[in-house]
């Protein structure tokens, strides 16, 4: 039996045995992520998980002893990566959790258990995936929701285009305790996954059509309290959606309307969460052309419409009472000859007309007709979400969605639920002050962008949606700042990040148990 630490030539010695000798990639048995936390005084032992105790206790204590001469003391975030231990699990991988019941960091809004947990699995899944082992089994370590996300959404990336691709591993849970947590966080994260793949996936691969297909096709097995509406181009025209219109035609892609309703409430006709989401699924800029430096990136445009739509796809998976509605315009912003022309003059499904000043700020005339039109639901609260504005990215960059919003019972409720999920949210004020550069326009009722141009971008981009809503409950999420992944979140790969959509499946979760009568 081979037992060396990768790390150490001590722990080599100790073991008898030199790393390679007897082990090969991906043959037979599983691997195995084990956490440990960091030891109360410093410079001491880690301190292994129930799962890590058994563990060693079934190695006759060769973990422990091995822990002890790798070399400085597991830090949160870093592995030790052994093999041969036992016969099942060819490789182990050690993971540091940080300090045991951390708790709520109120500094950093979040719980910083679950979020160490995330990031540890993360890493360990991946450090068994580099050895193309095909199955992983995930210690629990106190949160089994927490860790089956980590594993799920460490592991993603997308290589559908790619001949060459990494080993697919399957992480399941170690051992039997908190089976049903960790189904939970599965589908948390393969929610939050479909939401990436969406946003990746290339423009002419994920056209409007294609999106709401691709959507349609996911909620086929929910077709009893499922319904899929996919509105065409007349559809919307009849709607008088001028604004969302005026963006479509710049482009050969056919817009579409996508309306879905979850109905999981006891009654179908109880008051329901409406989700509304941008749909742009490729920004040019219209006439506005953008930079052609990074504009592949403005294929995750309909962010938005994949996290609301995402969000859907995983409340049906989980069952949620509640009823939820989905809305999401779909369409190019394109230069040619039919799009909209800087100065142009629109006219909403409201019946107020937009001076369309630059043509790249789309997204806000997409959102306008949509929250129109969810009025006509009796929400219990509308929530739209949008990669809307760079000047949110530039206020809060990759840290926080920004929330805008007229309720604090609808904040309350998104901000608790981001403490959870670990991708938070911050309020950004929806100030009068910001409805005037928007309301003080030459030729229409509204100016698509403000006065002052670049001031304040983010917030009087909300001002603009404001003038389309009269329910009581609303929020307007700028998602642009947490559109994409560098490394940032340590359990998300570079790449587009499907944010915030376990935060918003949460906050349905938790509207769902609320009693209190909004309406």
């Amino acid at each position: 039996m081979l037992v060396p630490c990768v790390r150490r030539v001590a722990a080599r010695r100790l073991a008898g045995h030199l790393p390679g000798r007897g082990y090969s990639r991906g043959a037979g048995g599983k691997g195995l992520v084990l956490g440990a936390y960091s030891s109360e005084q410093d410079g001491g032992a880690a301190q292994l998980t129930s799962a890590g105790d058994a563990f060693d206790r079934l190695v006759s204590g060769k973990l422990r002893e091995l822990l002890s001469v790798c070399g400085p003391p597991l830090k949160k975030g870093k592995t030790y990566l052994f093999h041969g231990l036992h016969q099942d699990f060819p490789s182990v991988a050690v993971v540091g959790l940080g300090k045991k019941n951390a708790g709520i960091n109120e500094q950093e809004n979040w719980n910083e258990d679950k979020e160490n947990i995330r990031a540890a699995v993360a890493v360990g899944c991946r450090q068994i995936q580099d050895l193309e082992i095909p199955c992983v089994e995930v210690d629990p370590c106190g949160d089994a929701q927490a860790a089956a996300e980590g594993a799920v959404l460490g592991l993603h990336e997308y290589n559908e285009l790619k001949q060459k691709k990494k080993t697919a591993v399957t992480p399941q849970l170690h051992g039997s305790a908190g089976s049903e947590a960790w189904q939970k966080g599965v589908i948390y994260a393969e929610g939050q996954n479909l939401a990436r793949y969406l946003m990746e996936a290339p423009a002419n691969y994920i056209t409007p059509v294609k999106f709401a297909e691709y959507i349609e096709q996911k909620l086929r097995g929910f077709s009893s309290n499922v319904k899929v509406h996919i509105r065409p181009e007349s559809w919307i025209a009849t709607q008088q959606m001028g604004a969302f219109l005026s963006v479509a035609k710049g482009s050969a892609e056919p817009p579409i309307f996508l309306e879905i309703h979850y109905l999981g409430g006891a009654n179908a006709n109880d008051s329901p969460l409406v989700f509304v989401g941008k749909g742009v699924t490729f920004d040019s800029g219209g006439i506005s052309l953008k930079p052609s430096s990074g504009m592949d990136a403005m294929r995750a445009d309909m962010g938005g419409a994949a996290t609301v739509c995402s969000a859907i796809v995983t409340a049906a998976t989980l069952n949620l009472p509640l009823n939820i509605i989905g809305l999401a315009p779909l369409c190019e912003n394109m230069p040619s000859g039919k799009a909209n022309k800087p100065g142009d003059v629109v006219r909403a499904k409201n019946g107020k007309t937009i001076q369309v000043d630059n043509t790249d700020a789309e997204g806000r005339l997409l959102l306008a007709d949509a929250l129109c039109y969810a009025h006509n639901f009796n929400a219990r609260a509308i929530v739209n979400a949008a990669t809307l504005t760079g000047a949110m990215d530039v206020a809060l960059g990759s840290a926080a969605t920004g929330v805008f919003t007229n309720s604090s019972w609808l904040w309350n409720h998104l901000y608790e639920a981001s403490i959870l999920t670990g991708d938070r949210v911050w309020r950004m004020p929806l100030f009068e002050h910001y409805t005037k550069q928007v309301t003080d326009c030459p030729l229409a009722d509204l100016s698509n962008i403000g006065k002052y141009s670049r001031a304040g971008g983010a917030c009087t981009a909300a001002a603009f949606l404001k003038e389309f809503v009269t329910a009581s409950h609303w929020a307007h999420l700028d998602i642009a700042g947490v559109m994409s992944n560098k490394d940032e979140v340590p359990y998300l790969r570079k790449g587009m990040a499907g944010r915030p959509t376990r935060t918003l499946v949460e906050f349905a979760a938790r509207l769902s148990q609320d009693s209190h009568n909004t309406k």
